[in-house]
């Protein structure tokens, strides 16, 4: 309850515009985050407690969705290509340029997946509030 109570507070139509610079800000921190831990070498990359892969990337693509739709008035569907499209890069980045990195087509699907429900978030969080 008391997340919901916070939430409203920061997705008020009147408040969103004075927060939507934040929102960016914690966007943009987020991919450049997200990016370079998904192209270090796997031993220096971060551990985020016990969960698998596919988990972390759920987790960020999330995180990523909720975000976006916070900083930006984009379409549902435009920011759902984004973010696979996103996903899609960063594999590319593992597959041609990250040292001790292999790309797995099964880390875009947990991309989308996670896409779909930071999105999906937003537009549940939009409506409740």
């Amino acid at each position: 309850m008391i997340l919901i109570n916070l939430w409203s507070l920061l997705l008020k139509k009147s408040k969103l515009y004075r927060y939507r610079l934040l929102f960016k800000i914690f966007f943009w921190l987020a991919v450049l985050v997200s990016y370079i831990a998904a192209v270090l070498p796997q031993e220096m990359a971060p551990h985020i407690g016990s969960l698998n892969d596919k988990a972390h990337h759920v987790l960020a693509f999330i995180v990523l969705g909720l975000l976006l739709r916070l900083s930006y008035r984009i379409n549902y569907w435009y920011a759902l290509l984004f973010l696979v499209g996103y996903g899609v890069f960063i594999e590319l980045s593992q597959l041609w340029i990250a040292t001790n990195r292999y790309a797995d087509i099964n880390d875009v699907g947990a991309d989308t997946i996670g896409s779909f429900i930071g999105l999906k978030l937003y537009k549940y969080l939009k409506r409740v509030i």
